[in-house]
């Protein structure tokens, strides 16, 4: 990875300023397209534009991948239909469609009417069809196929055909008559057994395969559970409809976690550091909010309260403890649960199973947490003050109802096909410290009057 320093930058700015193409080339064939890519986010958009413009169409093509989605649109809003069409000749099919969905329709047809591979144009075409959340709008359709009924030299003769147009070889992919996946073959095959009459007697059968209207966080489990470094996607009926590689898994699950943190964060959309002041604002903006009212409605709740407070100055320091502790309690339990969610351990099926296990874990931290601050409150204010049975009581309550709150809001979620990455941030926080305050304003009320 390249540093890019202020002398450095300086250096490349003034190669602009003075127009030296001749250097301007000379410096990007040293760079790696994702360093040049790091570098145009380091430039104004005129100085990125005079440089890309320098670049071969292969470079061109993987620089554009590279980029992220804010700096590639701008860079695709200054460029003609005609340019556009030439860099995507020079990508896979699932590379081009994530440009071209970043464009509107109008723009699309436009580009894809420019594209000199009809086949290619075809299959982009096809590809925007699907869903960019499942396997289908991962996938691409560069890829080798052969006929299991081949012989092993039709084999050979129609695999270095097909892999002139290919930059990376994953797999061998065998079908039938009908085109459905019948297997994998496997290229070890071609020296072990250069004269098998049929490519069916030494594939390897049953390879696992996704449907393309898979969801891709199940796309991303199947990677990982069986070590794969593609896929093949196919139909309902079986029929071989492309290929997915890692590489586009691990795009998906990087993008995948930065949106859940953004979310568990606060952040109400996709946010980078570089983003503009307005739109950094509009993305926080909301949850401040929503927090200043459940902060409006706790000043509510102890409002109602300022006779126990005269009587019972000390209760009104333990507010922040009983708060804090719920939504801590519930941000643990939220977060176990998305995380089973996430990586396929737990299932909604097996929602009540992690309730009660959560019901057992609340229960045992509440009798500690309620034990320890007991005791505490013993020495500082005495067994029989009302603020150290009402702080005790009240922890042991608020931790059980954080630990069943913080497992069953992220399940519901889910059910409802709503990230559930929403329940590990402020939503619980909020909320928790709210019914906390409840329970402990009813608790400390209902002993004030027992008491008294």
């Amino acid at each position: 990875m390249k540093e890019y320093t202020p002398e450095y930058l300086g250096h490349i700015r003034n190669i602009i300023q003075q127009g030296d193409v001749e250097l301007a080339r000379k410096e990007l064939s040293e760079l790696h397209p994702a360093d040049i890519a790091e570098l145009y986010q380091e430039l104004e958009l005129d100085e990125a534009e005079f440089l890309f413009k320098l670049l071969d169409e292969d470079t061109a093509a993987d620089v554009l991948m590279e980029l992220d989605e804010d700096d590639r649109l701008k860079l695709l809003n200054d460029m003609p239909a005609e340019e556009i069409a030439k860099q995507i000749d020079h990508l896979d099919t699932d590379d081009a469609v994530d440009i071209i969905q970043q464009l509107d329709e109008e723009e699309r047809d436009e580009i894809l009417a420019h594209i000199d591979d009809v086949e290619q144009a075809g299959d982009i075409i096809d590809l925007l069809k699907y869903d960019e959340d499942t396997a289908g709008g991962l996938m691409g359709t560069e890829m080798i196929v052969v006929n299991e009924n081949w012989s092993m030299p039709e084999c050979i003769k129609q695999m270095r055909m097909q892999a002139e147009d290919m930059d990376e070889i994953y797999y061998v992919y065998v079908v039938d008559d009908d085109y459905k996946l019948r297997g994998v073959f496997p290229l070890k095959k071609m020296i072990t057994h250069p004269s098998v009459s049929k490519i069916k007697h030494v594939m390897e059968v049953d390879p696992v395969s996704v449907k393309a209207d898979t969801p891709i966080d199940e796309v991303a489990l199947d990677f990982e559970k069986y070590d794969l470094v593609a896929m093949p996607v196919v139909d309902s009926i079986g029929r071989l409809l492309g290929r997915i590689t890692v590489d586009d898994v691990m795009d998906q699950v990087r993008e995948s976690s930065e949106r859940d943190y953004q979310l568990a964060s606060g952040l109400s959309s996709d946010v980078e550091s570089n983003d503009s002041l307005l739109k950094q604002t509009r993305s926080r903006l909301p949850w401040l909010l929503i927090g200043v009212i459940g902060g409006i409605g706790n000043s509510l709740i102890l409002g109602n309260f300022e006779t126990g407070f005269a009587t019972n100055p000390a209760m009104a320091l333990f507010i922040p403890l009983i708060g804090g502790t719920g939504g801590n309690v519930g941000i643990q339990s939220s977060a176990i649960v998305v995380q089973g969610l996430a990586n396929g351990s737990l299932d909604i099926k097996s929602s009540a199973r992690q309730i009660m296990k959560e019901v057992g874990v609340g229960l045992l931290n509440a009798l500690t947490i309620s034990l320890l601050v007991f005791m505490y409150n013993c020495f500082s204010l005495g067994p029989n003050q009302v603020t150290t049975l009402a702080v005790s009581f009240s922890l042991f309550a608020v931790v059980i109802f954080a630990s069943i709150f913080g497992t069953f809001v992220p399940l519901t979620l889910e059910r409802f096909k709503i990230d559930p990455a929403l329940a590990t941030g402020p939503f619980i926080s909020i909320t928790n410290d709210i019914i906390g305050m409840v329970i402990y304003m009813t608790i400390s009320s209902t002993l004030i009057n027992m008491l008294q």
